[in-house]
């Protein structure tokens, strides 16, 4: 039981210095009518959402500071026995430093001065440069396939959607290798992403690890410079933080559906693509947010879930045989086919006949070939003159990689000639939001 507990205790402990990373600092002075500073004046900031409060009085220079504050809206309240209270609403977001000012009025104790300011053009509190994107830009601009990173973009010196997966899309795939994100002019393995404070960077690629869901999400910040000292790694800062309980009660279910019915049909090339019928697609993202008190003013919760689910089909050029190679008739093929029966060795020489033109006689087709003739598809367009593909295709799903790369290693691996055949493909599968690929 004690080992137990001083883990809890270890626990705690570590996740307090990473929590700051994502947390923001409310700081402030106060001051009378003619700037002069007032000293012990008791300063109060209660977040709306969850009633907590936490008071301080201003020290000798009449300034104050909260540091270690969850983003969210705060009412900041200053008070002295002689003065009119003075109060002001902010909203403070992730990695901020906001300064809150009070001028109070010599009056009563009960009269309050509300006070309406605006946020400062020009940080003056630290030299970060970054940019923060709310609650409001992630839920209601549109995102295909929801994911937040893709608002990466709005911030100013960032560069996205500019390269291939590389590496990363044959030993990581699913939809962390396609971030293709350049922060600051860096490379696009240069970024470093934290999830309410705690490290959510894989070690391979600098990619993320988990991808919370949209809805579930508060703000996130783009740090592109000059960081405080618990950042570190990476050139790019990606710090996101998750929506919180409240002492209202607040859900969504949401289902998000693209429908190959609803879709234009893809560019053709030719007539036989424009009489093709459009391939099937069929995408679901579905999934809830709640939260709520558990105890009023005391503990709260948040859940989220989301499901994914992609059922498409790929059609895929492949090389396959012709009717006749199929029947042993090789005439077509250019290169002479050689009849491993008449072959002799002198010396270090091998030589061989080739079948007389290019025909392989029935009855010298093995039985088990002719059965693996099952396996591969007949070809649905006219033959013509080519060399046997190596093309290796992929697609948005393991499986469809999967099957296309075993397709394409049989076709390459053949001594046939090679004509235009088409397979499909098709994967269903639902996923959580760690990766997108079965």
């Amino acid at each position: 039981m004690l080992k137990r507990a001083v883990t809890v205790v270890v626990v705690v402990l570590l996740w307090a210095p990473l929590a700051a990373q994502t947390l923001g600092t409310i700081t402030g002075d106060v001051k009378d009518s003619s700037g002069a500073t007032i000293p012990g004046s008791t300063v109060t900031v209660t977040n709306v959402a969850t009633n907590a409060a936490r008071t301080q009085a201003s020290n000798e220079a009449g300034a104050f500071t909260f540091p270690a504050m969850p983003p969210g809206v705060y009412v900041v309240k200053a008070e002295l026995e002689g003065f009119k209270p003075s109060q002001n609403q902010v909203e403070l977001h992730v990695e901020q430093s906001l300064r809150v000012s009070f001028t109070l009025e010599i009056g009563n104790f009960a009269e309050t001065t509300q006070v309406t300011g605006v946020a400062p053009l020009l940080s003056t509190e630290n030299a970060t440069v970054g940019t923060v994107i709310e609650n409001r830009r992630i839920v209601e601009l549109p995102l295909n396939g929801r994911n937040y990173l893709s608002l990466i973009a709005l911030s100013p010196n960032v560069s996205a959607g500019f390269a291939g997966a590389g590496q990363a899309g044959d030993r990581q795939g699913g939809s962390r290798a396609n971030q293709q994100i350049s922060i600051s002019g860096q490379r696009r393995e240069f970024n470093y992403y934290t999830l309410d404070g705690v490290d959510n960077t894989d070690v391979n690629f600098n990619t993320y690890i988990f991808l919370p869901s949209v809805d579930a999400l508060e703000e996130f910040k783009v740090q592109t410079g000059v960081y405080s000292a618990e950042f570190g790694r990476a050139a790019g800062q990606v710090n996101v933080v998750t929506k919180s309980g409240s002492n209202a009660f607040h859900g969504t279910a949401f289902e998000f559906h693209r429908n190959d019915k609803f879709d234009a049909r893809p560019y053709a090339f030719t007539a036989a693509q424009a009489a093709a019928p459009k391939p099937d697609f069929r995408w679901h993202q579905f999934g809830y947010t709640a939260g709520g008190p558990v105890a009023k003013n005391r503990l709260f919760f948040m859940s989220n879930w989301e499901g994914y689910k992609d059922n498409k089909t790929n059609l895929v050029p492949f090389t396959v045989p012709t009717a006749a190679m199929r029947a042993g008739d090789f005439s077509a093929y250019t290169s002479p086919l050689y009849d491993p029966a008449t072959c002799t060795v002198t010396g270090t020489v091998r030589s061989c006949l080739p079948f007389d033109g290019n025909r392989i006689p029935s009855n010298r087709i093995a039985s088990i070939s002719q059965k693996l003739l099952e396996f591969y598809p007949e070809p649905t367009r006219p033959a013509r003159p080519t060399t046997t593909s190596r093309r290796r295709t992929g697609s948005s799903t393991r499986s469809s990689i999967r099957s296309a790369w075993t397709s394409s290693r049989a076709a390459s691996r053949s001594s046939w000639g090679a004509i235009a055949g088409a397979t499909t493909t098709r994967c269903s599968r639902r996923w959580p939001r760690t990766d997108r690929s079965c």
